[in-house]
């Protein structure tokens, strides 16, 4: 494929309304051109692939066009041609990567204090700068800082952190931000549209995946597609291409582990292992795939109405817990990262299937009706545990308790199950339950804690709690209204205590010892000091 046929090269934006993506520096630097407002040096950063050379050729072309300045160069004037072509005398492009001693600076400042030769500014690109010596980043600084009227640098890198804040300083900076799936695509499908090239969207936008927010990268991947699909592109063969993994799998992967099937998860492992799928890749997709099915729980507008696998993904999403997805996730995440430490991608790949069944919860899929056996301590003083009877499965507490009043439901015994700290256990400690009706709690607290009525804070931590608790959404409603002596949790806390306390301090007090050292001794019994056991 000839150099002027690359689509990189041929589809490259040619003036800022062409520009995919970048809207917050196309709008900075249109208005400073329609203002007149030229800073003598620009930073533009950003990960490869995303315009940073090309939004500076722009600006050169609108700083050069025979128009005047303006941020809408005509793009056929002899300066525009040139600089489209490369053949700009005053538009000096420097690779700092092969350039990176102080002499290559040095020639380079030298040549800028002459006056342009056919445009109206000297337009200095520099790319990769950060590769530049330090010595040649100070042979640039005063001359960056005050440079002749005619002279223009920009500068480009793919990693700001290594650029001296001195420089930094001196320049106007802009970070490129990486181009989402969604914009690649688009751009693609015009791409294809205008070159009459059929292709399939499913293709499109695994290309769009796989060329990781830059816009360069999807074009040549364009290229190879188009060529690896002989001139056109297909979903399948753009697949085998890119090594993907077919969805497919995927969604059978989750639906085995959701069954509990051991034995399915390796089949469909050895499945791909056999059609040489790339198993690290497996685990991108697959972290991808946990990702869309937790915003499918949580923001189901978040999947569009046309995507193909939404009503798989919502499937998926109504089968597992959120609790379950975040896990699977940062298990997959950590088998992605441990895999080049398995003796080969295969053990690494199935060890992490496993892993997730593993940790599965153990009331799902196949052993659901196998309640897990509770471990208790044998004799005292041994080390070791054994199994006890199975522990029935804990039932939601509102499952034993009238629906129109909440008779049955012991406050004081659930807060005791209700995870809470601080002011939300505060909240709920001095309150007492007085209705429980269609999934709405209400509460009557004590006036003397009144000000935890107003901590909304601790009632959304104490809402959140009961719902977890009862497995579904609870509203909770915190009146005023409990009595002084009313059997809230803390009143009976309080009263235990003291009948312990006074249950300790009699005893102290019958006991014979005591009551003999009293008596022969003259001893007096300190009754602060008296704690119960």
């Amino acid at each position: 494929m000839s150099a002027t046929s690359v689509l990189a090269r041929k589809w490259r934006p040619r003036n800022f309304a062409q520009l995919a993506g970048q809207e917050h520096v196309v709008q900075a630097l249109t208005n400073a051109l329609t203002q007149n407002r030229l800073h003598h040096a620009y930073l533009f950063t950003g990960t490869r692939g995303v315009g940073k050379t090309t939004i500076a050729r722009i600006f050169a072309k609108s700083l050069n066009c025979e128009t005047g300045v303006t941020a809408t160069p005509c793009g056929v004037c002899g300066a525009c041609t040139e600089i489209d072509s490369g053949r700009f005398v005053d538009l000096i492009e420097l690779d700092a990567a092969s350039n990176t001693q102080v002499d290559n600076m040095r020639e380079l400042l030298e040549s800028a204090l002459y006056a342009p030769t056919s445009g109206r500014f000297k337009v200095y690109i520099i790319d990769e700068v950060h590769m530049l010596s330090k010595s040649a980043f100070n042979a640039m600084l005063k001359t960056l800082e005050e440079p002749p009227s005619h002279v223009k640098f920009i500068l480009a890198t793919t990693d700001p952190q290594k650029i001296p804040v001195t420089v930094l300083s001196r320049c106007l900076q802009f970070n490129l931000k990486q181009l989402p799936p969604a914009l690649i695509l688009s751009r693609l499908q015009y791409v294809l549209g205008q070159e009459n090239i059929p292709f399939e969207n499913g293709a499109l936008n695994l290309v769009a995946r796989a060329a990781q927010g830059s816009m360069r990268d999807a074009l040549s991947l364009l290229d190879q597609a188009i060529a690896y699909s002989s001139g056109k592109v297909d979903e399948v063969l753009v697949r085998t291409m890119l090594g993907a993994i077919d969805q497919g799998y995927l969604f059978d992967l989750l639906q085995t582990l959701r069954a509990g099937d051991g034995a399915g998860l390796l089949r469909i492992a050895d499945d791909m292992a056999i059609r040489s799928l790339a198993f690290e890749a497996a685990l991108q997709d697959l972290a991808t795939l946990l990702h869309r099915v937790a915003l499918a729980q949580t923001i189901p507008q978040a999947i569009p109405d046309d995507e193909p696998e939404r009503l798989r993904l919502l499937e998926l999403a109504q089968q597992f817990t959120p609790e379950e997805i975040q896990l699977n996730y940062q298990i997959v995440i950590h088998g992605r990262n441990e895999i080049n430490l398995a003796p080969d991608e295969y053990a690494g790949f199935t060890m992490t299937l496993l892993r997730m069944l593993t940790f599965a919860p153990q009331n799902t899929g196949a052993d659901a009706a196998q309640p897990a056996p509770r471990a208790v301590p044998v004799a005292a003083g041994a080390s070791r545990l054994v199994a006890a009877e199975p522990v029935p499965a804990r039932q939601p507490a509102h499952a034993e308790q009238s629906p129109a009043t909440g008779a049955g439901l012991d406050w004081n015994t659930l807060l005791a199950q209700l995870n809470l700290q601080g002011m939300a256990r505060e909240l709920a400690k001095n309150s007492v339950l007085a209705s429980f009706a269609e999934g709405r709690i209400v509460l009557n607290l004590a006036p003397q804690h009144k000000h935890l009525q107003s901590n909304k804070i601790a009632q959304e931590k104490l809402q959140a709690a009961l719902s977890e608790y009862f497995v579904k959404p609870v509203r909770l409603v915190v009146e005023l209204g409990a009595t002084k002596d009313a059997a809230t949790p803390a009143a009976v806390e309080l009263h235990e205590k003291q009948t312990r306390q006074q249950q300790a301090e009699e005893a102290i007090k019958q006991d014979a010892f005591v009551r003999e050292a009293q008596t022969y001794l003259g001893a007096q019994v300190i009754e602060n000091s008296i704690r119960p056991v």
